[in-house]
């Protein structure tokens, strides 16, 4: 075996053992990115604190942490007390609703075609209630359970702050680890992903709202029982791309159909693509400014690929990877290989020779005692 098919294969066993290590810590990467994203939102207030008042970073900072943790608490006392009676009522209510909808299936021949024969003591929408519970029930990851998710969750927070304390000392340290004549393009890489990540989570921050506040006021006027907490359900459901928006939308339009009113369910339905419509077409692009401009074709893909890698934490971060993929792929990928634009950031410089005349030549009275390039620096 030759030297270079020797390296050859030692290059093919590093990469596999390294794919394989990824894989096996894929759930802790996952927490990394995350408590990036965390820090990235710290940071954007940390740093707008710091431009416009001159605020040291560390009090800036906490500034944002306690701004962060009075809006959460705020938020909370306004919305989940009349949530959580709406929620309560609404699954009081349940029961009654199943049994309706269950007469709606037997009475249906095209549930019967779909679903199939039922068994004696059964039931359409208790096998159909089993099959989504069992779903969640598996892909549910390890992370959600008891002490495990506590331990993560707070895990991500001391990242998140202590990235954005020190962000050019994580920041710097990634860099170092590339070759020199690629640090450039590595920071490059890094400020891209930075401007693209802080726009969608202000993109997404503002979707969720916007269609949250849109939703409870369209269902509070078309009469809906429960409007507020269908219109918080739209809001954490919008952060899953597409079938966030098909659940938020038939849920509500399902619970009125129960109740036998068909025409409140159309305008249910009608309301739900208007205003996912007008924050697709108006919100986002508005907030976004195209920095995160997803193919949706990629979108719902990634969606699908993350949520049966890593379950439903797959399906929350599906996006911002999806975001950061595409700037690594076409800052590296795309413009360095197949554009031909290699990978230094430019030429280096060659060798100059410069000649003087032997004559005639003003000479710096201190040439001797210091070195070319301290004379210019103290001129």
């Amino acid at each position: 075996m030759t030297r270079k098919s020797f390296g050859v294969v030692i290059g093919t066993v590093f990469v596999l053992l390294l794919l394989l290590f990824v894989y096996s810590v894929a759930e802790i990467l996952l927490l990394l990115f995350i408590s990036v994203v965390f820090s990235l939102y710290l940071g954007a207030i940390t740093d707008a604190l710091q431009r416009r008042l001159s605020v040291p970073r560390p009090l800036g900072l906490i500034a944002a942490i306690l701004c962060t943790v009075l809006a959460a608490v705020g938020i909370g006392f306004l919305i989940v007390p009349p949530v959580a009676q709406q929620t309560q009522e609404l699954l009081h209510t349940l029961p009654r609703q199943l049994e309706q909808w269950e007469r709606m299936a037997e009475q249906s021949q095209t549930v019967s075609q779909l679903l199939g024969p039922i068994q004696e003591g059964h039931s359409y929408v208790g096998a159909v209630m089993q099959q989504i519970g069992s779903y969640f029930r598996s892909v549910v990851p390890y992370v959600f359970s008891g002490l495990t998710f506590l331990i993560d969750f707070v895990s991500v927070l001391v990242m998140g702050i202590y990235m954005t304390l020190r962000p050019a000392m994580y920041r710097e340290g990634f860099i170092a680890l590339a070759p020199p004549v690629h640090r450039e393009l590595v920071r490059d890489i890094l400020t891209d992903l930075g401007v693209t990540l802080r726009a969608w989570i202000v993109g997404q921050g503002f979707a969720m709202l916007t269609l949250g506040v849109l939703t409870w006021v369209g269902l509070v006027l078309i009469r809906v029982p429960y409007a507020l907490a269908f219109g918080v359900f739209t809001g954490l459901a919008a952060i899953v791309p597409f079938f966030g928006t098909l659940v938020s939308t038939l849920l509500p339009a399902v619970f009125v159909l129960g109740a036998g009113s068909l025409g409140k369910a159309l305008l249910v339905v009608m309301l739900g693509i208007i205003v996912h419509l007008f924050e697709a077409n108006v919100v986002a692009p508005m907030v976004m400014e195209r920095q995160v401009a997803l193919p949706p074709v990629l979108t719902l893909l990634s969606v699908l690929v993350m949520a049966h890698l890593l379950g439903i934490i797959g399906l929350i971060v599906a996006v911002p990877v999806l975001a950061a993929a595409m700037v690594i792929i076409r800052r590296v990928y795309i413009h360095r290989v197949l554009e031909g634009k290699g990978f230094r950031r430019s030429v280096r410089d060659q060798p100059v020779e410069v000649r003087l005349p032997s004559e005639g030549v003003l000479v710096h009275p201190s040439v001797g005692q210091q070195t070319v390039p301290a004379m210019l620096e103290d001129a």
